[in-house]
């Protein structure tokens, strides 16, 4: 099977290596980590298992509004710059420009995150080694894989996604079997949904801020349109990967919160351990397993959390480097960047993120973490802003595509219930951008307003900036002038 690509000029471009079974898995695992096994115990305790179900449904309404969106973009225009790509054509270059450093910032600051979390999780068995040492095996087998090829880490996270969707199945097996009685003693029945003032706990404010919490656990299923520059067949593939990932995301999320629901007051403390401590022994995955019998819950759910943090490293890196080297390609960043090796990897943008990765986990182990802090923070939006712009250029681009006389049914795939499906992604968002730290803003806590938005101005002043330098007049890009050439990649067998 061959899958490598060269230009009609001679020159390297990027393979296209991942197949279906790829995609679907990057596509899952981008959204399935720590925030389902650790942070879904403190939603239910914060807004109760009604509130919790309530507002993890509602983000995934807009999240399925969003990846639709991005369906139709992807399989329309299936390149590696994705984002950066469609924000240059359908908004502004300048949008594209600030659109693609906000995404690979966010992914490099990202890696570093998972670093240091991995070192955190690594000295559950072994605490007498430095986090520092797991840190660099990590980043050297995370950066190796990626440096192998595209199919190499789609393998990879083909793998690492797969033990994180058992993990959440066999949870929610055993969840069913102990709500109805089977095992682990008698059934609570609904008693924890009618406990105190369950279902819904703190009204409409705790619903609101476990919706901020909901839209960060989500982030990560707009990596699948990275892949699509490198997906063999996209314009099959990739809807196939947008149509089903919602309902299996939802599945995983909707299940987890109801079973642990059922399973567990709002009041038991160790819910709220887990969300703010990290604390393994006390996620509801781990207390529903031990509960169910299985004595080493503790240690299972060790590895399937080092799984997951490994999963998001890797897809992060991948995600990283490929913005770069799209940026590259297109003039936006050094061309250094846009180099490929004979296995069509760009091998300088992959150790340019590597060592972001290391700097931003040097500046956290090494020094008092007010830094590392910081770059977390500047990055904390970025989803956010991605999906704002995924949003805003596919309603672009299909009014400047009708309004140049494009047939919608021409379209590899179309976005149902548009215009309404982005416009209420938008519209959202802004709600999530806005009140993801309201209470800061009310009580006039400055210095904690300025690290929780300090991401929004970050990307306004890269969108000026361009502008600036480029001398561009208009803020964007006229409907009729608009480049909505699509691009149609035949598959390689």
């Amino acid at each position: 099977m061959n899958d490598t690509a060269t230009s009609v000029t001679g020159e390297r471009e990027l393979r296209r290596g991942l197949r279906a079974r790829h995609l679907q898995m990057i596509a899952i695992g981008g959204a399935i980590g720590t925030g389902l096994f650790l942070g879904s115990g403190g939603t239910i305790s914060q807004a109760g298992p009604g509130g919790a179900l309530l507002a993890y449904a509602a983000i995934g309404i807009m999240v399925l509004f969003v990846m639709q969106s991005l369906g139709e973009l992807s399989t329309h225009l299936p390149v590696a710059g994705s984002f950066h790509t469609y924000g240059s054509k359908y908004v502004s270059p300048s949008f594209g420009f600030a659109m693609g450093w906000n995404y690979w910032f966010n992914w490099a600051i990202t890696l570093a995150a998972e670093l240091v979390a991995a070192g955190v999780i690594m000295s559950f068995w072994l605490p007498d080694v430095p986090s520092w040492v797991w840190a660099a095996l990590f980043l050297a087998l995370l950066t190796g894989l990626n440096f192998l090829s595209a199919r190499a880490f789609g393998e990879g996270e083909f793998w690492f996604a797969l033990i994180k969707v058992l993990a959440v199945l066999a949870f929610l097996v055993l969840g069913v079997l102990m709500i109805s009685g089977i095992i682990g003693g008698s059934s609570p029945g609904l008693s924890n949904w009618t406990n105190g003032e369950a279902p819904f706990v703190g009204g409409w404010t705790s619903i609101i801020s476990v919706f901020m919490i909901a839209g960060f656990s989500f982030q990560g299923t707009e990596l699948v349109g990275v892949t699509a520059g490198e997906s063999n067949h996209p314009r099959r593939d990739m809807p196939k990967a947008i149509r089903t990932v919602f309902w299996r995301i939802m599945l995983f999320y909707i299940g987890a919160i109801a079973v642990v629901g059922f399973l567990l007051p709002y009041t038991d403390p160790s819910l709220l351990t887990s969300a703010d401590n990290g604390d393994i022994t006390a996620s509801p995955f781990t207390l529903v397993f031990e509960r169910a019998g299985i004595a080493v819950a503790a240690s299972v759910m060790n590895a399937v959390i080092l799984t997951a943090i490994l999963s998001a490293g890797n897809s992060g890196l991948y995600a990283s480097t490929r913005m770069l080297y799209a940026m590259a390609k297109e003039g936006t960043a050094p061309r250094l960047f846009g180099r490929l090796n004979e296995r069509g990897v760009p091998v300088m943008a992959l150790l340019a993120t590597a060592v972001i990765g290391l700097f931003g986990f040097l500046s956290e182990v090494m020094g008092d973490g007010g830094a590392y802090t910081w770059l977390i923070n500047v990055s904390g939006l970025s989803g956010f802003i991605v999906w704002v712009g995924i949003a805003l250029c596919h309603f672009r681009f299909r009014r400047a595509y009708l309004a140049q006389g494009g047939n919608v049914a021409d379209l590899p795939y179309r976005a149902p219930l548009f215009p309404i499906g982005p416009i209420i992604a938008l519209v959202m968002l802004v709600i999530v951008i806005v009140g993801q730290n309201l209470q800061a803003i009310a009580g006039g806590q400055v210095l904690e307003v300025a690290s929780a938005y300090i991401g929004l101005p970050a990307f306004l002043l890269l969108w000026l900036i361009h502008r600036l330098v480029t001398g561009r007049r208009s803020a964007v890009v006229g409907l009729e002038e608009m480049d909505v050439a699509g691009l149609d990649v035949r598959p390689r067998d």
